[in-house]
Order: structure tokens, then sequence, then C-alpha cells
């Protein structure tokens, strides 16, 4: 059995990089086949496992717009006969919409949602088309000559990406990262639900927030009192309640647990300000901080500017860089998603 994913083009690495954080930490086996940029297909799922593995893709993913069950492939050429051919009984429940989407293809969108709507309706009863709630939707993406009939089984949450952005929170501070961006540097971190994970400049809260509605336990700390304390308020809002705060220098980290991952976006530039610290010593006193306080196979994703280079300050410590992402944030700015591990020995 197979899922389609359509994904985020915001960024052309960064959702598949996601994808694949999340099916090596959560044991997800099938084959990844990527369609184009933005459209990727699981294959090889079991059927035992498609339900599963699709309730933890739509929980978590954070670049992927959608997933669908995959029902069957066909072409512009046999597009009619394939719908028809279908038992669109086990798929739709009373009502349903089609929606379709294309890649790199030239058909006539509305067109060809009106053709497939009235094959369904000929070939299934008890069935209704309904456009603006569906119970059910048939989702056909289109790619050059290929297209791909599938079916919505679990809708995935994107309403919570616009909804929680910083502006929209209880407590908000210019500069925090937008919260696609800081579910995805949860996703490459490895975490799974239930295991700690820490970021050490939590700021507004921002990744600790996306990590506890994935259902990990978080833990946050600044060294300034107003970002620990605005953090609380925003986990609260949020509903997340398996949480600590404190208000520490991050060379005073002392976990009372070893972390399985570290998930942070350390403050730079001239708009931030970290206390005693200066310049790039920031980021080698962090790597010293939080490398006894991670398990040995935990891993660290981090933002940082392109002028810093990370390499050697890992290395000393004892971290090695296993995959770097570049997102331009203006001319004279981009800034690099890092994962990070301890060396193996």
């Amino acid at each position: 059995m197979e899922l389609l994913c359509i994904q985020s083009q915001e960024h052309p690495e960064l959702p598949l990089a996601e994808l694949k954080a999340v099916m090596e930490c959560e044991g997800i086996s099938a084959d990844v086949e990527v369609i184009t940029e933005g459209l990727v297909i699981l294959r090889n799922i079991s059927e035992k496992d498609l339900c599963p593995y699709y309730e933890i893709l739509t929980r978590r993913l954070g670049y992927t717009h959608e997933v669908h069950e995959l029902i069957k492939r066909t072409s512009v050429d046999d597009f009619e006969g394939d719908v028809s051919s279908i038992d669109w009984s086990g798929y739709i429940n009373e009502t349903f919409a089609v929606r379709v989407k294309r890649f790199n293809a030239e058909i006539d969108t509305v067109g060809y949602e009106r053709r497939a709507g009235s094959l369904i309706l000929n070939n299934c009863d008890d069935i209704k088309v309904n456009l603006t709630k569906p119970k059910s939707l048939v989702r056909i993406v289109a790619f050059k000559n290929d297209l791909f009939i599938s079916i919505e089984r679990i809708k995935l949450n994107k309403k919570h990406f616009e909804d929680s952005k910083p502006h929209k929170r209880p407590f908000f501070y210019p500069g925090s990262m937008n919260p696609k961006l800081a579910r995805c540097m949860v996703n490459l971190s490895r975490v799974k639900e239930g295991q700690l994970l820490l970021d050490p400049f939590c700021g507004t809260g921002g990744i600790l927030i996306e990590a506890g509605l994935i259902g990990c336990k978080v833990v946050g700390s600044d060294i300034y009192w107003k970002m620990k304390n605005g953090t609380s308020i925003n986990l609260d809002y949020y509903g997340i309640t398996d949480y600590r705060t404190f208000n520490l220098d991050v060379r005073e980290l002392k976990m009372y647990e070893k972390v399985a991952s570290v998930v942070t976006d350390p403050p730079y530039g001239i708009s931030t300000s970290t206390g005693d610290i200066e310049g790039e010593d920031i980021f080698k006193e962090f790597f010293k901080a939080i490398y006894d306080n991670m398990h040995d196979d935990a891993y660290l994703c981090m933002a940082s500017p392109h002028y810093v280079d990370l390499k050697p300050m890992a290395d000393e410590v004892g971290f090695e860089i296993i995959e770097q992402y570049g997102i331009k944030m203006h001319r004279s700015l981009t800034r690099i998603i890092s994962v990070i591990r301890k060396k193996l020995d």
C-alpha cells in the first residue's frame, strides 16, 4: 500500500528531510519515491501499518500539507476507465468532493474534478457531492501525464500553523521563529512522544510549543526572567502541561535528567542580547554546556547565522554535524539549520 504526501515548496530540502527524520525515529518502514519537489510517495507499506503510519505523519509533520492513501496510479489517457474501475464504496462515506492539484501538468483542473465526480457517482450508490463540507475528499494529483488518485483518511491540521504564529500568542517578542520551522526542527531532532526535549534559549517558547503538541516532555531555560515567564504563559495557553522552565545562564545548565534532544535558536545579531557572552563565544559555551546533559544517542537541531562556522566548535566538544540546510532570510543573512549528534566511538 502507498501514502501520497503533498509537501510545502517553501524550501527545496527541508520538507523531505523532515519526512525522512520522522520516518527514522518512528520506525516507519517504506520506500520513498520523490515524484517531483513537493510530491512524495511512500511505497511498500503493509496493510496493518498503513493507518498507524498515516496517523503519525499527520500528527507530526510541519512542512507536509496533505497525506492521502494512494488508490491508483493512472495517466491522462486511462483516467476515465481507471476511475470507473475503482470500488468507491470502500472509500466514500455519504458525501464527497474531488479536488485536483497540478505539478507541471497542463490539465484543466475544474474539468477533471467534474469528470471524476460524475464517474464516481455513476459507479457508486447512496453517495452525494458536497463541495463545502464533504465527509470524504478524493484528491487527484497530476504530474505531467501521470495522475495519482487518492483518498484523505486523516486531515492534517494546517490551521494550527496559522493560528499559532508568534504575534497571535499571549506573550510576544520580536524575532520569534515561525511555528512551521519550529515543528520541522523538532522533527529533525528525531525526538519521540514521551521523550524529554530541551531548549536552553527558549525565548517565547515557540519550539517547546511544537514539541509539546506532538507529546514530548519539554524543558526550557532563558537568561532573562521575562522570557522564561513568557514561555510558561504560552505553554499554558496551548494546553501543554508536562513542562518546566528555568531562568538561568546556559553555562549553569545541569539537567535533572539527560535529554533525548536539544532544539534551539541561540540569540545572535545586533538586535539580541546574550548577557555577558559576545559574538561566536555563545556557540562555544553552548556546546560545552549541553554535551553532558544529552543522552549519548541524542540529537541537537539548532539555527545559526551563515557567518558562524560551527564545525570546529562542535568537533572540539565531541559533536558531529550530520545535516545542514540554508534558509535565506534577507540579502545579508542566511540562517543555517544544523542537525548534530555526539560522535560515535
